[in-house]
């Protein structure tokens, strides 16, 4: 059973840093394109970040603030988020890609607010 858990959301002062994690289980996680989305209020579902062989990709919005990185033998995907924002306020959330194969965690809410 696939299973994508993430954590480390919460409140955080405008200029702070938060790190997600997102755990995985049940699937040959290393074979796997990793992303992290947003769903902001009122907003669509939008890309943030994605971790695929060697290559990352970031978003415009988030560019030299955030950090994606993987490790392969814990099964786990984190986001490093710095110099937060207001506009980083979302319901952040894990997926895994590859082929017809594509999975969600259940996501974990990030509120930046002063």
């Amino acid at each position: 059973q696939v299973q994508l858990v993430e954590s480390g959301g919460g409140l955080v002062q405008p200029g702070g840093s938060l790190r997600l994690s997102c755990a995985a289980s049940g699937f040959t996680f290393s074979d796997y394109t990793m992303s992290w989305y947003r769903q902001g209020p009122g907003k669509e579902r939008e890309l943030v970040a994605t971790s695929t062989g060697g290559f990352r990709n970031y978003a415009d919005s988030v560019k030299g603030r955030f950090t994606i990185s993987r490790d392969n033998a814990k099964k786990t995907v984190y986001l490093q988020m710095n110099s937060l924002k207001l506009e980083d306020t979302a319901v952040y959330y894990c997926n895994a890609h590859r082929g017809w194969g594509n999975y969600w965690g259940q996501g974990t809410q990030v509120t930046v607010s002063s």
